[in-house]
């Protein structure tokens, strides 16, 4: 099978992913079809380990168990953010739906709740590389509205100039809203439209929504860039948007009155 490579790029290095997980038999398992779809893998067993191999080769991206010896997986998730971008796919043996928020709160682009299969989990980690890589497809200018200047090729978002630190979902997310403003859309919508799922918790959504209001938002607990739109999911709101050549300050942002949560 051919090796994964960076941006679709035959002669780039295949896709390095370590996997950390305190059950050798997950990890086995995990790695083998990793292995087999054409990805680097590297392996940890416990959340200093982990923290140890990231820092010293910088994986393309982490599938991360939840429950880790040592350091837990939301600390080490933490601690490898704030390094820099990297992306993560959570593995949690837990069915509570706080713990999968707790995840995509401090960092996660996505999860995956054991048990699993492992092709899915696959697809997951391919799907989230494939978005953390430079679309070369997408070389468009940069989207503006208010305050808000997103670059879809170079995958970079600034707020009156100054860089976001977002990840990738709440970067897709941005650009899909400043792509469709003026449009309520539903939760079921955005998780098809912005991320390709068919199928999926809605709270990822909620919480990704929340995640980007904090970011943007002059007041998050009052929302005026993004508004829920009661009973159908959520609007964003930014007269002047559109494609301009650089991210400078727009000219502020305006919209809906309404003190809206997710």
């Amino acid at each position: 099978m051919s090796r994964a490579t960076v941006a679709g790029n035959p002669a780039a290095a295949p896709r390095r992913v370590l996997v950390v997980d305190d059950d050798p038999t997950v990890a086995e398992i995990v790695a083998g079809y990793l292995d087999r779809a054409g990805f680097t893998v590297d392996r940890a067993a416990d959340g200093p380990e982990a923290m140890a191999r990231a820092t010293a080769v910088r994986p393309d991206l982490v599938v991360l168990d939840l429950m880790l010896p040592g350091i837990d997986g939301l600390e080490v998730c933490r601690r490898l953010r704030r390094q820099g971008p990297l992306p993560v796919v959570m593995l949690t043996a837990r069915g509570d739906e706080d713990d999968r928020i707790l995840g995509l709160e401090v960092g996660a682009d996505d999860y995956v709740t054991k048990p699993f299969s492992p092709r899915e989990l696959v697809l997951r980690v391919e799907s989230v590389l494939r978005r953390a890589g430079t679309r070369a497809h997408d070389p468009g200018p940069w989207l503006r509205a208010g305050p808000l200047a997103v670059d879809p090729a170079a995958r970079r978002a600034t707020r009156d100039g100054a860089e976001l630190a977002l990840t990738i979902r709440e970067f897709d997310l941005l650009a899909f809203f400043l792509r469709n403003p003026e449009r309520a859309w539903s939760r079921e919508e955005l998780m098809h439209q912005v991320w390709e799922w068919e199928f999926g918790d809605l709270s990822t959504v909620t919480v990704h929504v929340r995640r980007l209001r904090e970011k943007i938002e002059d007041d998050p607990a009052h929302p005026r860039l993004i508004s829920t739109v009661w009973g159908v999911g959520y609007r964003f709101n930014a007269p002047g948007t559109g494609a301009g050549p650089g991210p400078g300050p727009g000219p502020g942002a305006a919209g809906s009155e309404e003190p809206s949560h997710a």
